[in-house]
């Protein structure tokens, strides 16, 4: 029997497809969240720039909004930020078994 066909490896093989899952769908939920911030930030900053009849170019508002999103998304976002956190520890603990586990292999060290 190969290693892949023990029922503990198969389990073990799943766990970091979700965990790599659960990172990207974190990861990407936060990188919209902070882009909408962005863009609302952007259309705060031309919105208020036409009503003092002020022409701001896109570019300008856009640049304010990012520098201006940086320290707010830190704040708005602190779960999202922390999930991502936590996904990333997951998986990263995934692989540093992995890599222990082949080493061990390699070695010629039976796993029990």
């Amino acid at each position: 029997m190969t290693d892949a066909s023990r029922p503990e490896d198969a389990a073990a093989d799943r766990a970091p497809a979700s965990a790599g899952r659960r990172l990207a769908r974190n990861l990407a939920l936060y990188t919209v969240a902070r882009l909408l911030l962005v863009a609302v930030i952007a259309a705060l900053i031309a919105g208020v720039g036409r009503l003092l009849k002020v022409d701001i170019p896109l570019i300008v508002a856009l640049l304010f909004a990012v520098l201006i999103a940086l320290p707010v998304s830190m704040v708005a976002f602190k779960r999202l930020r922390t999930n991502v956190n936590e996904s990333i520890t997951a998986v990263d603990e995934k692989r540093r078994t992995d890599k222990a586990q082949l080493r061990a292999r390699l070695r010629g060290e039976e796993q029990g």
